[in-house]
């Protein structure tokens, strides 16, 4: 019996495929792209070619696009599989902070069982995906963006809006500011963002899950600004489709 957990995303779609065991066996990322119904079917042609479909399994979608996977035995919501998913990778007691492509969530858990949560999804200033704006305006990848923060001082970026703040990044590159110093800026105004959401469900400890769990520099800044060790791995990418794929067991 195999439990699948797909979490499909404003940016990206997660897959991740455990054993009867429960033991985490396959993942797999790929861009969302305009279409979730795409993205589904893309993700039903890589479960069949790995022969996961050809044996006992059970389906679970969560995330933005949950409703366009039909093969689906049930759609689950993205807090309660994101819970259960850092639960499963970090401990059951703690405040979890995804930090997604168009929303930030922070959940806060107690014996592994979501207590409370609060979501940030008016603005993308506070999300991966303002980093990913801005890295595109300075030429530069996210990992570039990280490397060359750490290098630069803090230029700050006021606008709470995301087209307002990239005009804001124009300007700055057209006063001649250090790309290091815009670099610096941008990810301290997300990661200020972001603790300020947390600050709202306070509780320790922190586990960081999502598509910046790799960003060093973004988990180390973030822990400075919560004044807390902020857990991660690189797993946690997948926190909600691992979540999803514990109740597709359930299913079983």
């Amino acid at each position: 019996m195999l439990g699948i957990g797909i979490d499909i995303g404003s940016t990206a779609t997660k897959v991740a495929v455990l054993n009867e065991a429960g033991e985490l066996v396959r993942t797999e990322v790929r861009p969302t792209g305009f279409s979730s119904v795409e993205a589904a079917e893309g993700v039903r042609t890589l479960l069949e070619e790995d022969g996961c479909l050809a044996q006992p399994h059970a389906v679970v979608a969560t995330g933005y696009g949950r409703v366009a996977v039909p093969y689906a035995d049930k759609v689950v919501t993205e807090i309660t599989c994101h819970g259960k998913g850092a639960a499963r990778l970090f401990g059951g007691d703690g405040v979890v902070v995804d930090i997604g492509g168009q929303d930030t969530k922070v959940i806060k858990l107690a014996g592994g069982k979501v207590m409370k949560f609060v979501m940030n999804d008016k603005c993308s200033a506070g999300t991966g995906r303002f980093l990913e704006i801005m890295a595109d305006r300075l030429a530069m990848s996210q990992t570039d963006l990280a490397r060359m923060a750490r290098e630069g001082t803090p230029t700050p970026i006021s606008n709470m809006c995301t087209v307002f703040a990239e005009s804001e990044v124009i300007s700055l590159v057209g006063k001649g500011e250090p790309r290091e110093n815009i670099a610096n800026g941008v990810i301290e105004s997300v990661v200020a963002r972001v603790a300020t959401l947390v600050l709202q469900t306070p509780g320790s400890p922190y586990f960081l899950t999502g598509g910046l769990c790799e960003n060093d520099y973004v988990v180390e800044r973030l822990g400075a600004k919560l004044e807390a060790s902020v857990t991660t791995c690189p797993e946690a990418r997948y926190a909600g489709a691992i979540g999803a794929a514990l109740c597709a067991l359930e299913l079983g």
